[in-house]
This record gives structure tokens, C-alpha cells and sequence, in this order.
């Protein structure tokens, strides 16, 4: 069944393309094809980065139409409310060679040396398709984890609304602070249990745990923090896994 997007270049069609793109790498099946190829010539200009998983995917097949091309059929796809795509904006030929390209371009094809030393302008194309899989490939391999910590204070008489505000005012890219509660642990004294979301790529947990929540000023209020659980957040376990640390909370 062919997938349909409504007004795409609107904050609102953007908006449920990134909502799409959620828990999928591509617009259908699970490699790039002309469907992928479809919408992303009807996008008048590249998503913002507020639109995280459509930016990452329109990076993504841009990257693979300047190195290779796209050559799956995909299930079929609609825009509707945008201007009618041609055939000539969603055909995707493969990449020509450098070198090739360049004899044919040559009137005297004898001056062209095949074997020769490679000019800056192909060494800068080189490095440029290099940088370009080595991006796409971090976008595609970057994941989530949730993370589950108790964080203990000095002591009974620790103010644990001061505390849990310290924790939440640490703001680092990639880090989401989640639900928390607070749980008796003996002598009146209670901790904090608490969930957050990382991406990978960008958060350690340690390094979390001993650069911001054990040193000034908010060890002031925590005294340990502990490592309760650990999860891979992946395409279709992600609203399982929250669901089940939801409930270990209530």
C-alpha cells in the first residue's frame, strides 16, 4: 500500500514526516529506494534540526545520491498539496567515475593518463564521498539508552527537593531527564530514583555520574550515585522498554 504525506514543506507535514521516521530508516521497506528518493525531491530545503529523525534520514539519502545513487523500487508513495515531482527529479543514475567523466569530457583523448597521479580536484572528491559515508554511517549506527540511577544523599536531613532540582539543571546534548521517585532506604533517610534517555554517541553515563553529579555544587546534596539499570533502546522495543521502567516506578 502506497504511503501518502499531505503538504510537506508545511511546519505540520514536516512535523508528522519526522513522527513517521520515528521508528523507520527508510519511507518503505528497509533500504533506500524511489520512494526515499520521492519525498526528498519534495522538500523544498533540507528538515531543521528540531525535526531530528527527518533531518538525519534526508542526510542520509542525500549522502547516498552523491555517492551511488538509489536503485529499490519501494511500495509506491504520495505527496499530496506539493508540486507535481517529474521523473527526471526522482531518476537516480549512479554516480559517474572521476577519471571516466573526464576522458569523455576531453576532446583528446590520448592526453588522458588513467594511471597517473590523482590532481587535488579528485583528491578532494575522494576525501569529500569519505566524509560523507562516515557520516551516514554514525547517523545510521548512533542509538538511545535509558538509564535507570539512584542517587543517594548525605544523610535525613538532605532536602531532596533541592537535590532532585540540582540533578534536573544538568543540561547536556543528548541527555533527557525522565520520571523520578522518591524511595525510602532506612533511618528516615530516602534517595532518588530516577530515568533518563542518552544518545549514545554523545552521553557516558559515567562520565555523567563523575563530572556533573558527585563534584561542586551538587555533591553538596549527593553523596553516591548508582547504576540501577541499563537498556539499548531499539526501533521496536523503544515504547516496551520505557513502558516497563514506567511501571517499576508507579
Amino acid at each position: 500500500m502506497a504511503v501518502a504525506f499531505h503538504d510537506i514543506n508545511s511546519a505540520a507535514g514536516l512535523k508528522k514526516l519526522d513522527q513517521y521516521l520515528l521508528t523507520r530508516s527508510y519511507i518503505t521497506g528497509y533500504q533506500a529506494s524511489k520512494d526515499d528518493v520521492t519525498v526528498h525531491a519534495a522538500l523544498s530545503k533540507p528538515p531543521s534540526a528540531e525535526y531530528v529523525n527527518a533531518s538525519r534520514w534526508y542526510n542520509h539519502i542525500a549522502a547516498l545520491l552523491r555517492i551511488s545513487g538509489v536503485s529499490g523500487e519501494g511500495c509506491g508513495v504520495k505527496i499530496e498539496g506539493s508540486a507535481p515531482i517529474t521523473a527526471e527529479a526522482v531518476a537516480t543514475p549512479p554516480a559517474c567515475d572521476s577519471k571516466a567523466s573526464a576522458a569523455e569530457d576531453d576532446d583528446d583523448d590520448s592526453d588522458v593518463d588513467l594511471f597517473g597521479e590523482e590532481t587535488e580536484e579528485e583528491k578532494k572528491a575522494a576525501e569529500e564521498r569519505a566524509a560523507a559515508v562516515k557520516a551516514s554511517t554514525k547517523k545510521k549506527e548512533s542509538g538511545k539508552s535509558s538509564v535507570l540511577l539512584d542517587i543517594k544523599p548525605w544523610d535525613d536531613e538532605t532536602d531532596m527537593k533541592k537535590l532532585e532540582e540540582a540533578v534536573r539543571s544538568i543540561e547536556v546534548e543528548g541527555l533527557h531527564w525522565g520520571a523520578s521517585k522518591l524511595v525510602p532506604v532506612g533511618y528516615g533517610i530516602k534517595k532518588l530514583t530516577i530515568m533518563l534517555t542518552i544518545v549514545d554517541d554523545l552521553v557516558s553515563v559515567d562520565s555523567l555520574i563523575e563530572e556533573r553529579l558527585t563534584v561542586e555544587p551538587i555533591n553538596e546534596y549527593v553523596q553516591s550515585c548508582d547504576i540501577v539499570a541499563f537498556n539499548k533502546i531499539c526501533k521496536i522495543d523503544a515504547l516496551l522498554s520505557w513502558s516497563g521502567l514506567k511501571i517499576f516506578l508507579l
